[in-house]
């Protein structure tokens, strides 16, 4: 066994006195770099070290083709650019103007015996010995064990070791979140009525002086059921909305009028829907796309995948199609129940099913759009809370002329283990991306699915 004096090098002795005492050492953990592959740069002029067995990790992700093996990939080429002729085991400067250094940790046994403590030879117990043994090294410096994985965070501190959430894309509070609507009371009669016989009236008349584009407002006095309505920026007035049966579909509540009216609206380019399980996302978003599929050249329905237990999907029997097929069932339920609208007779019924042989209508796995340009595409991103704000980012950046991008999912029901509410590429979206006269967000509040349901919700 190596004796301490082996375990730190006398040249890293040398070099750890002439770092600034101030400067902290974050640890970077595997779900960091696939997080976000450009969290690399988010530490400012603090030093970043690599364990050897995160680039193994790394190593395990670099091939396919869904997000996380870009950001490998992506990560790999950042660090064989900074460490051209140099040695990886000594700091090599970050380019970010900040004055950071990285390098990465061997590994090297450690007094503590991470793995005697927690039992198995693990990965994660490896990044933790990394993280000890820089605590050693640098006795007088704050060493920061950063990691998406809650659990590894936990066995850090049982050690006495700071670990941290990588807080970089994550909003602060999630029930801030604007819901994309208000309530308005006590409107005078007469603003009521010019509602209803013009179709519209100023800000100013229901006490909005500056009012957000395309938000939604429930109009009401004490005496009159609610007037739906939402600010119009290109006319500048608050306008009536009419609910309206959309491929037979009708709205239930003002909320569901507020998604399809946001959906079927050409001049809105972005939407977010967000809400419980039976609150009827999906089913609006695909119905409103239907409806307006004579603007579109495609549309496309997708989600991520999340396997079951976290295994890749490789485990399961049957071609890559039947592979997919149980994580797109959700999506070909939504379809068949707007198909059942409609008589066997009646020609929107046999339509559905060309629209999907012919490719007008994709549904597919997220992964599959990898380096396409979505023009002229209604794209629908379902169960997007499992998305990080990179991958949320990536999609919005391919939307070429005439696409439009409808969003939805839950918060609060997240299948993958390093997002969390505040973390998911669904909360970042609707914090960040206000204000814009392209956007809409509605936040579906009552469940709809059946009576049943609701009390499921409600009661357990």
């Amino acid at each position: 066994m190596n004796t301490k004096n082996d375990t730190i090098p006398q040249s890293s002795k040398n070099k750890s006195t002439k770092k600034s005492a101030s400067k902290k050492i974050f640890v970077l953990d595997t779900s960091v770099i696939l997080y976000n592959h450009s969290s690399f740069y988010s530490f400012d002029d603090n030093d970043i070290a690599i364990p050897i067995t995160v680039l193994e990790e790394l190593d395990n992700f670099k091939k396919g083709n869904e997000i996380k093996n870009f950001e490998a990939r992506e990560f790999i080429r950042i660090i064989d650019r900074l460490s051209h002729k140099k040695n990886l085991t000594d700091w090599v400067p970050i380019d970010n103007n900040k004055g950071g250094s990285f390098r990465v940790v061997l590994d090297v046994p450690h007094e503590q015996k991470v793995q005697q403590i927690f039992g198995g030879y693990k990965n994660d117990h490896r990044i933790l010995n990394a993280a000890l043994t820089l605590k050693e090294m640098y006795p007088n410096r704050k060493v920061i064990l950063v990691s998406k994985d809650i659990n590894l965070r936990i066995k850090a501190k049982a050690l006495n070791l700071q670990a941290e959430d990588f807080e970089t894309g994550k909003i602060k509070d999630v029930e801030s979140l604007d819901p994309g609507k208000k309530v308005i009371t006590h409107i005078e009669p007469q603003i009521l009525s010019k509602l209803w016989t013009t179709g519209q009236c100023s800000p100013a008349e229901i006490g909005e002086n500056e009012p957000i584009p395309n938000y939604y407002y429930l109009i009401q006095n004490e005496h009159e059921n609610p007037t739906l309505g939402f600010y119009n920026p290109l006319s500048g007035n608050i306008e009536r909305i009419d609910p309206q049966p959309v491929q037979r579909i009708m709205p239930r509540n003002p909320e569901q009028a507020f998604a399809l009216h946001a959906i079927i609206n050409p001049n809105i380019k972005l939407v977010t829907l967000m809400g419980i399980a039976g609150t009827g996302k999906t089913l609006l978003a695909l119905a409103g796309a239907l409806e307006q599929r004579r603007l579109y050249k495609q549309i496309y329905l997708a989600r991520p995948i999340v396997p079951l237990s976290n295994k890749d999907i490789g485990f399961l029997p049957g071609s890559a199609e039947e592979k997919i097929s149980p994580y797109m069932e959700p999506l070909y339920d939504n379809l068949k129940f707007i198909k059942n609208q409609y008589s066997e007779k009646e020609r929107e019924y046999k339509l559905f099913d060309e629209m999907l042989e012919n490719g007008k209508m994709v549904i597919a796995p997220l992964a599959f759009i990898r380096g396409r340009s979505l023009s002229n595409i209604c794209f629908i991103v379902d169960e997007s809370q499992n998305l990080t704000p990179h991958e949320v980012k990536t999609i919005i950046t391919r939307a070429g002329e005439g696409t439009k991008i409808i969003f939805t999912g839950d918060i609060y029901q997240i299948d993958t283990p390093y997002l969390d509410s505040q973390s998911n590429g669904l909360s970042y979206l609707v914090d960040k991306i206000h204000n814009h006269p392209i956007y809409a967000h509605v936040k579906l509040e009552k469940g709809e699915r059946s009576e049943l349901a609701n009390l499921a919700s409600e009661l357990l």
